[in-house]
């Protein structure tokens, strides 16, 4: 049996909705890039920054990536706990499931770091 140690939540209702919402808020996301892009034509660097300088375009990406990372770990816990189980893997599957569960934590974390220390960072 599929542990939930490493669910997000204890139960997948609310996995099912964090899902939803994040992807909302990267549609969302995704749309005020575009909108931005459609009205500056002629985009420079310096617009482009002063752009991602306004607080809350650095709140709306911290918030893109919040919900990038989560909606990214509920869909491969999900994956791992769908196709490394023992009656497809054998004796192997449990051993597997924990390493892949711990590499996607840690590559989900580094991207988290690695994001807010763009956005906040000097």
């Amino acid at each position: 049996m599929v542990s939930q140690a490493t669910a997000l939540s204890r139960n997948g209702v609310t996995d099912w909705l964090i899902q939803r919402v994040s992807a909302l808020i990267l549609v969302l996301y995704t749309l005020c890039l575009l909108v931005f892009l459609a009205l500056n034509p002629n985009l420079g660097y310096q617009t482009w920054v002063a752009f991602f300088d306004l607080p809350a375009m650095q709140v709306f990406t911290m918030l893109a990536l919040i919900s990038i990372c989560a909606h990214a770990w509920i869909g491969m816990w999900a994956i791992g706990s769908d196709y490394l189980r023992p009656h497809l893997m054998g004796s192997l599957a449990n051993p597997l499931r924990f390493i892949y569960q711990i590499g996607c934590i840690l590559v989900t974390i580094a991207y988290l770091l690695w994001g807010i220390n763009i956005i906040w960072g000097s």
